[in-house]
C-alpha cells in the first residue's frame, strides 16, 4: 500500500514539473515577439529623435545667419575673421566662381550629385585613388556641424545632413550659407572677410578674376594662397574664370532664384 502511494506522488510531482516546463516554455516563446517589439519601438523612437534633432538644427537657418560653425570652434589660427554678408551685397561673380569651382551642377542634385559619385569611383578603378565628389550641399553641412576625415561615419552624417538641408532649405540660401562660412585662409571665413582681406574691397565689387582667383584655393585653402598664387592655383583661376562666363551666358544664377 504505502508503495502504491509513493508511485502516485511520485507522478504527480513528475506530472507537475513537466507543467511548470511547459508553463516556461510558452513564457519564453511569448517573451521572444515581446522583446523584438520592444527594440522595435526603441529603435523606432531613436530614429524619430535623429530626425526631429537633424531638421532643428537646419531649419532655423533658413531665417538666421550661423555664429559659428564646427570648422571655426576647432580652428587654431592665430588670427580669425568671420562676418557674415547678406546675398544682395556678395554680388554674381563670388557666387558664380564658387559653383564653377565647386559644383557646376548644383542647382540641378538633391543634395549628393549621383553622376559626380558615379564618375569618381570610375576614375578611381582607373587610377588606383578616390578623389572628392561633395557637393556644395554636403561641404556646407560639413562645415557647420562635422569634422575633417573621410571616414564612413562622417561621410554617412555628411549625407544625410545634405538631404535634410535640402529639404529644409532652398537653394540660394544653401549658396548663400556656404559663400560665407567656406574657409578661404588661415581663420579666414567667408567672401566678406576673403574679399577684404585680400583685395580690400567689399565682396560685390570684385572683378571677375578677382573673385576666379578667391574661388581656386577652394580645394585647400590651407595649401594654396591667393597672394603670390602658384602657377596651379593660375591655371585654375584661368579655368573657373571660363566656366563662370558660360554660366553668365546661361543665365546660371536665375535657376536657383526660383
Amino acid at each position: 500500500m504505502r508503495a502504491l502511494m509513493a508511485k502516485k506522488r511520485t507522478k504527480k510531482r513528475a506530472k507537475k514539473a513537466g507543467r511548470k516546463r511547459t508553463r516556461k516554455k510558452r513564457k519564453s516563446s511569448a517573451g521572444q515577439p515581446g522583446a523584438l517589439r520592444r527594440s522595435l519601438r526603441i529603435f523606432l523612437y531613436a530614429a524619430a529623435g535623429f530626425v526631429v534633432l537633424s531638421v532643428a538644427l537646419v531649419l532655423p537657418l533658413r531665417w538666421n545667419a550661423p555664429n559659428m560653425t564646427m570648422f571655426m570652434f576647432v580652428d587654431d589660427s592665430d588670427e580669425f575673421r568671420y562676418e557674415w554678408v547678406d546675398w544682395d551685397e556678395i554680388g554674381t561673380n563670388l557666387a558664380l566662381a564658387v559653383v564653377a569651382a565647386e559644383d557646376q551642377r548644383f542647382a540641378d542634385h538633391f543634395g549628393l550629385d549621383v553622376m559626380a559619385i558615379q564618375k569618381a569611383i570610375d576614375e578611381q578603378d582607373e587610377r588606383g585613388s578616390l578623389r572628392g565628389a561633395s557637393t556644395i550641399t554636403q561641404q556646407t553641412v560639413k562645415n557647420l556641424y562635422l569634422w575633417s576625415g573621410r571616414s564612413f561615419v562622417r561621410k554617412s552624417l555628411e549625407a544625410w545632413f545634405a538631404l535634410v538641408a535640402e529639404a529644409c532649405l532652398p537653394k540660394r540660401r544653401i549658396l548663400e550659407i556656404y559663400l560665407n562660412i567656406a574657409e578661404l585662409g588661415p581663420g579666414i571665413y567667408g567672401v566678406g572677410a576673403a574679399s577684404r582681406h585680400y583685395f580690400g574691397k567689399e565682396p560685390a565689387k570684385l572683378t571677375g578674376s578677382e573673385a576666379a582667383l578667391i574661388a581656386a584655393i577652394l580645394p585647400s585653402p590651407r595649401r594654396y594662397r591667393v597672394v603670390n598664387p602658384t602657377p596651379f592655383v593660375r591655371e585654375r583661376r584661368d579655368w573657373i574664370l571660363s566656366q563662370m562666363q558660360r554660366l553668365e551666358r546661361e543665365r546660371w544664377i536665375t535657376r536657383i532664384d526660383r
